[in-house]
C-alpha cells in the first residue's frame, strides 16, 4: 500500500508540474567542419580529416546577434588528458548571420590529433564548438 500511495503522489507531482514534452537535440547554433565552402556549398562534411586547411561552419536557426568573434582551436594532450590551447583567430561577422563559414590560411590544421574547435563571442564566451580529428596525409 505505501508504494502505491508514493506512485500516485510521484503522477501528481509530474501532472501538476508538468514535463517539458519538446526535446530537441540541438536547439543552438552547430559547429563543424568541412574540406571547402564554395558556390556548391559545403564540400566534404567530416569529423576526420588530414593535415591541412580547413573550412569552419556554423549554422543556427536564428540571428546569432555577433560582430567580433574568434575560432580557438584547443588540442588534446595524451600526455596529460586534458586540452591545452593551441591557436586563434579573430573575424568580424554582421549580426543578423545564421549560417557563417570561415575559412582562410589562418584555419590550418598543421599536427595530427584531436582539437576541439570553439566559436567565442567578444568576450571569449562560447557560442559552440565541436571535436574534430586530423590524421596525417
Amino acid at each position: 500500500m505505501k508504494k502505491l500511495t508514493l506512485f500516485f503522489f510521484a503522477l501528481l507531482f509530474v501532472s501538476l508540474f508538468g514535463i517539458n514534452s519538446n526535446s530537441y537535440a540541438q536547439s543552438g547554433p552547430v559547429l563543424y567542419l568541412c574540406e571547402s565552402y564554395g558556390d556548391n556549398g559545403e564540400v566534404g562534411i567530416s569529423d576526420r580529416f588530414t593535415t591541412g586547411y580547413l573550412t569552419v561552419m556554423v549554422k543556427c536557426s536564428y540571428e546569432l546577434g555577433l560582430s567580433a568573434v574568434s575560432i580557438q582551436f584547443d588540442k588534446y594532450d595524451c600526455n596529460t588528458g586534458t586540452f591545452k590551447y593551441y591557436s586563434k583567430f579573430n573575424y568580424n561577422v554582421k549580426p543578423d548571420m545564421k549560417y557563417i563559414f570561415f575559412e582562410g590560411k589562418d584555419l590550418n590544421f598543421k599536427t595530427p590529433g584531436i582539437y576541439r574547435v570553439f566559436l567565442l563571442d567578444e568576450f571569449g564566451k562560447t557560442v559552440t564548438s565541436g571535436l574534430v580529428e586530423i590524421i596525417s596525409k
